[in-house]
């Protein structure tokens, strides 16, 4: 099978990128290389006869053309995004460019493609989006593929219109797709924007570990290699027209999930004073923060025999062990637009 897989340069794209190459799947590679982007990340297959890279946006409809014609795949996975909540509070238009208009221009290139080749049952496009998508859950419940959409921010919101997008080229014009909606990633190559990468990095600068209001927001943490294995699960096994909840089964609350980054730090790398906890500091709260997020992955358990293999408590020790081992890396992605900043405070 050869995968068309859209941003394969970002975090959770080139987690696919690289699991897909080692499985012996061809695959192309197409992003605009923005500023969450790195090359770095698939520096590993980049050699690879399996792989190639075509740097291309998906606002731009003509290169999509384009990169169909001339690479012809079997299927698509679609993870072009932007993602960070933080800056779709300060900057909703690019995510409403990127992420809604970007992904009607994949699915009405994949379509005239599929139809030039004759609408080939074997064809696929894989949409990947977000538990986000499902709004804020109270203390009990979990988010289930019946869930009702109720978006709470600018990103959540783009994320939702663009799997309705998704869901109705399907039932309008029979394209065959696929639905992913995940919880929160984390593990290596993380841009340093997110909350895990910058508790790491924050706490080995012996800077303040910033926290959002009181740390009681609930999130249920997926290791990026999973999620990565579970997206190639329903890539090749998924029933189409089918949408599929990719979860973690591992809810921290963020102040839980920080202590638990710093014990690991204390151990790995000690301070000279005291401990990494030290540092937490809690801070105004996001605009709009939801309150907990939990998926219920029971259908593809059921359906395709997934289940994540990495608890939270390993994951964090592996995450932390990379960053602590790859400092070219994420040094390198310091000087990049707002790293480092705290960013959505403009509401």
């Amino acid at each position: 099978m050869k995968l068309l897989v859209t941003g394969g340069a970002g975090f959770i794209g080139s987690a696919v990128v690289r699991l897909a190459v080692a499985r012996g799947f061809h695959v192309v590679n197409l992003d605009a290389l923005t500023y969450a982007a790195c090359l770095d990340n698939v520096a590993s297959v980049a050699d690879s006869p399996l792989y190639a890279f075509e740097q291309a946006d998906i606002r731009d409809r003509g290169a999509l053309d384009r990169v169909f014609a001339n690479h012809q795949p079997d299927a698509v996975m679609h993870l072009a995004a932007e993602s960070h909540v933080d800056r779709s509070i300060d900057g909703p238009g690019d995510f409403i460019e990127t992420n809604i208009n970007g992904t009607y221009n994949m699915l009405e290139a994949a379509r005239a493609y599929w139809v030039a080749r004759g609408r080939p049952e074997s064809f696929r496009f894989h949409h990947i989006s977000t538990d986000e998508v499902f709004g804020s859950l109270g203390p009990e419940g979990m988010f289930t593929e019946e869930t009702p959409y109720d978006p709470r921010s600018p990103y959540s919101a783009s994320k939702a219109a663009s799997d309705h997008l998704v869901r109705a080229w399907h039932e309008t014009y029979g394209l065959p797709v696929l639905v992913t909606n995940c919880s929160n990633n984390y593990g290596p190559y993380h841009f340093p924007e997110k909350l895990i990468p910058v508790v790491i990095l924050n706490a080995l600068a012996g800077k303040a570990i910033p926290v959002y209001g009181k740390g009681e927001n609930i999130r249920d943490w997926l290791y990026v290699e999973d999620h990565a294995d579970a997206l190639l699960t329903v890539i090749t096994k998924g029933k189409v027209g089918r949408s599929y909840n990719v979860g973690g089964e591992n809810e921290r609350t963020n102040l839980e999930l920080v202590r638990t980054i710093c014990a690991i730090l204390d151990e790995k790398r000690p301070r000279e004073n005291g401990s990494y906890a030290d540092l937490i500091t809690f801070v105004t709260d996001r605009p709009g923060h939801d309150l907990r997020y939990a998926i219920d992955p029971a259908r593809i358990g059921a359906e395709l025999g997934w289940r994540p293999s990495v608890s939270v408590e390993e994951g964090l020790a592996k995450t932390v062990a990379w960053y602590l081992d790859n400092e070219a890396w994420w040094q390198a992605l310091q000087s990049r637009k707002g790293v480092g900043q705290r960013l959505g405070v403009k509401a």
